[in-house]
This record gives C-alpha cells, sequence and structure tokens, in this order.
C-alpha cells in the first residue's frame, strides 16, 4: 500500500493546530470579537466564517491566516506575571 501525502502538508498541520486553539471554550467568540474590531463586520459572521474555516467549508486567505495565529498566540502565551511573585521562593 502506498503512504498518500496531504497536498497542502503545511496549511493541513496550521488547520489541525488551528482547530485544536479554537477547541477551548469561547476562543471562537474571543477571536471573532478582535477580528470583528478590526474590519467592522459583526461578531457573530466571524464565527460563522471560522466554523466554516475549521470545518473546511471555506478557504482561509494568508492575511486571515496570519490574523488568526497572532491572535491565538496572544491567547496562549500570556504576558509574564507580576515580578514581585517571581521572588516568593
Amino acid at each position: 500500500m502506498e503512504n498518500i501525502k496531504p497536498k497542502h502538508p503545511y496549511f493541513d498541520a496550521w488547520l489541525r493546530r488551528t482547530r485544536k486553539q479554537l477547541s477551548v471554550s469561547g476562543r471562537i467568540s474571543q477571536v471573532a470579537h478582535h477580528l470583528s474590531e478590526e474590519d467592522g463586520v459583526s461578531a457573530e459572521e466571524w464565527q460563522k466564517k471560522l466554523r466554516g474555516l475549521i470545518d473546511g467549508k471555506i478557504p482561509p486567505t494568508f492575511e486571515l491566516i496570519s490574523k488568526i495565529d497572532s491572535l491565538l498566540t496572544a491567547y496562549t502565551n500570556p504576558p509574564p506575571e507580576d515580578d514581585a511573585q517571581l521572588f516568593l521562593f
């Protein structure tokens, strides 16, 4: 049996990672809210677009991939804690 390689391995990896990150409760709403602030489209419309994207129904643009990545990176890498907390031990 022959191994079949995906047509777009980088996009497929991005889509798997993004699905996992957006599966956190409320994360789609957060991302949709931030995207709606940037371009004036309602958060509800962005939620529909994001769900379509992770379901594979809507192909994303490079610009949208970049925006989503930057927002998700901000959520997964919170700012460092207060310096006073670092010296407790």
